[in-house]
């Protein structure tokens, strides 16, 4: 038989503030309009980063061990929680650079991806030509290990 738990809110013991709570892998959300649901741990983003190419700089990350200039337009992220595995996670980014022609992200390299780690090559827009840029932000979707 199977338990429910119906409460408006959960706070610490204290009843000053909020609290953790962890949530299963198999755990589901409910739609907004009530009639579908999705796993909710699946679907949260992984890994981010917020970055410089330029100098190179993170300005904000979440599970960012570190983060690597390779060369001109190529930047290399390692995960401190690391993903299932190689090709089993999906990168998504975008790359600006103020004041200049905008640039085009072109997503990993697999030769210098891996559970562990992941690069991004970044072009200027209309060209093949590999550039930094000053404004890089990236995000991973997929199964952590």
């Amino acid at each position: 038989m199977t338990s429910q738990l119906n409460v408006d809110t959960i706070v610490d013991k204290a009843g000053s503030g909020g609290t953790n709570v962890k949530i299963g892998n198999t755990s589901v959300t409910v739609s907004e309009g009530g009639s579908s649901t999705t796993r909710t741990v699946q679907g949260l983003t992984k890994q981010w980063t917020s970055y410089n190419q330029e100098t190179p700089e993170v300005y904000n990350s979440f599970n960012l061990s570190s983060m690597a200039d390779n060369a001109t337009g190529k930047t290399q992220h390692s995960f401190t929680s690391v993903m299932t595995g190689q090709r089993l996670y999906c990168v998504a980014g975008i790359a600006l650079d103020e004041g200049e022609s905008q640039a085009s992200m072109d997503g990993c390299d697999d030769d210098f991806t891996s559970s562990s780690v992941y690069q991004v090559n970044t072009m200027e827009n209309g060209s093949n030509s590999a550039r930094d840029c000053d404004h890089g932000y990236t995000q991973v979707v997929g199964d952590l290990a």
